[in-house]
């Protein structure tokens, strides 16, 4: 057996080791960077820098590109299988005869999924889609749709959406389309992406390694004297001819820095071009917001137009603050908010007292009879509320909006125009909007408040016609006509 050397210590961590590697490389890293020219090292960290730019902008337009074709792919998938709801739930089991040639015809690929799970395919179709646990939620939940990636069973890559079928109940359609042709436009796109840059870091580097040596001159100037200083060991004053050529080295890097600045703001906006051919609803509002800032720095806009465009972001904003309310009511949990016995002519009359405010040159017919339930005051006097702004909105001048609380029932009515034929189904749906009202302000989301908060208390909505022939809501609702005979149901 070998015995230890007088003097030699083992090693007891040998943890130790990498971790004075990785110093040691760090070390020699430094050393050699100190022993470069100024020069050189401004040129390599000038490199790198706009490299990384570079690298990071370029990532972030591709990026944009490729969530831009995705979505537009995903519309235009939800369109194609929103179209082929109506015969599908006609034949769901052949899928309204589609045949594999209409499939082929039209480049995509259509299934059925139940909420037990049992799916449906095109008779004659070779190749189907493998469906997945996204499409059957929205079979089983019956609302919403789910967009994602996905294959067909010989591999091939597919962008699939899944829809409910309005008239089937827990049957959902799948429409799926071949990503490679969106593949190989990002390809493309990433080549020339990856040269473009790879050109901007080879004539940003030749330019930084310029602007390095002519703007170093009078450093170098300056390191010459220094050393004939040092050698000479002349304690004289160090003259150097042509100071102002540091502030001209400055001046130098601060123009490439601008430089740097100008292509990421060139950058940032075809990010927001992108987004504007998405049709995003903060387009209008970043515009108007930039307008506004540009202004302020040349004063270009008229006085009547900085208070329109001023009216106009004012505008925008509620109509933003009133999405975000409605979208944290839907998306608020339940357990927030306790239950407790509530006289609901309690409810309907505050928020009759909204609706009046609202509606100054309406007449209110109301008629309410007693009536208890179980359930949150803030959520119920929300529903009632966006009933009654519905009516009032839609009411014509000195038109009369019907209230009439009866059992268990409320119905409000007016005398508008009433609802379609074809819209009833769809009022209660999230974002939907019928085509008369695309044109006035809203969200798209008060009825559908309306459904879930009813839901969440066990009752049911429906639309309708009334008697003046405008439109009509029914909300009815468990409870009993006194506090007495009030059970305490949990809600659903």
């Amino acid at each position: 057996m070998q015995r230890p050397r007088p003097g030699h210590r083992p090693v007891r961590n040998a943890a130790r080791a990498p971790r004075t590697t990785r110093a040691s490389a760090y070390a020699r890293l430094r050393g050699w960077l100190g022993t470069l020219p100024l020069q050189r090292r401004v040129g390599y960290l000038t490199t790198t820098a706009v490299a990384v730019a570079v690298a990071l902008t370029s990532l972030a337009g591709w990026l944009t590109v490729r969530a831009s074709l995705y979505t537009s792919l995903d519309d235009e998938l939800l369109e194609v299988a929103s179209s082929l709801t109506v015969p599908a739930s006609q034949d769901i089991t052949n899928l309204g005869g589609l045949t594999e040639r209409a499939l082929r015809a039209g480049n995509i690929s259509v299934a059925a999924v139940r909420s037990d799970g049992r799916a449906f395919y095109v008779p004659d179709e070779r190749e189907h889609l493998v469906l997945g646990p996204d499409e059957l939620a929205v079979a089983r939940l019956h609302f919403g749709h789910s967009a994602r990636t996905g294959e067909t069973t010989d591999g091939s890559e597919y962008r699939i959406v899944a829809i409910p079928i309005p008239d089937l109940g827990g049957v959902a359609l799948v429409v799926g389309r071949p990503l490679a042709s969106t593949e190989a436009v990002l390809t493309s796109l990433l080549v020339v992406v990856a040269l473009s840059g790879l050109v901007g870091v080879a004539v940003a580097a030749g330019t930084g390694l310029t602007v390095a040596r002519s703007g170093l001159r009078p450093v170098r100037r300056l390191s010459a004297a220094v050393e004939r200083v040092a050698v000479t060991k002349e304690l004289r004053p160090v003259s150097v001819t042509g100071a102002a050529d540091v502030a001209v080295l400055a001046r130098s890097f601060n123009d490439m820095v601008g430089s740097l600045a100008a292509s990421r703001e060139r950058q940032r906006r075809l990010i927001a071009d992108a987004g504007h051919e998405l049709r995003t609803p903060l387009t209008s509002l970043r515009t108007n917001v930039d307008l506004l800032i540009m202004d302020a720095r040349t004063s270009m806009l008229k006085e009547g137009d900085r208070l329109a465009i001023l009216s106009d972001v004012q505008g925008q904003l509620g109509e933003f603050t009133k999405l975000i309310g409605d979208l944290v009511q839907l998306a608020r949990d339940d357990e927030e908010a306790t239950p407790e016995p509530l006289d609901f002519r309690t409810v309907v009359t505050a928020a009759l007292e909204r609706a009046r405010r609202r509606g100054p040159g309406l007449d209110f017919d109301v008629e309410l009879d007693p009536f208890y339930v179980v359930g949150v005051s803030a959520d119920l006097e929300r529903a009632v509320t966006n009933l009654l702004d519905n009516a009032v909105k839609w009411s014509p001048p000195g038109g009369t909006v019907r209230v009439q609380l009866e059992g268990n029932r409320l119905r409000v009515a007016d005398e508008g125009p009433g609802i379609a034929e074809a819209d009833l189904p769809h009022v209660f749906d999230r974002f939907f909007r019928a085509d008369t009202a695309r044109t006035t302000p809203g969200t798209g989301l008060g009825l559908s408040i309306v459904a879930q908060v009813v839901r969440q208390h066990g009752g049911t909505v429906r639309a309708g016609r009334s008697a003046q022939g405008g439109a009509e809501f029914t909300m009815v609702l468990p409870g009993a006509r006194s506090i007495a005979a009030l059970e305490q149901p949990a809600l659903s």
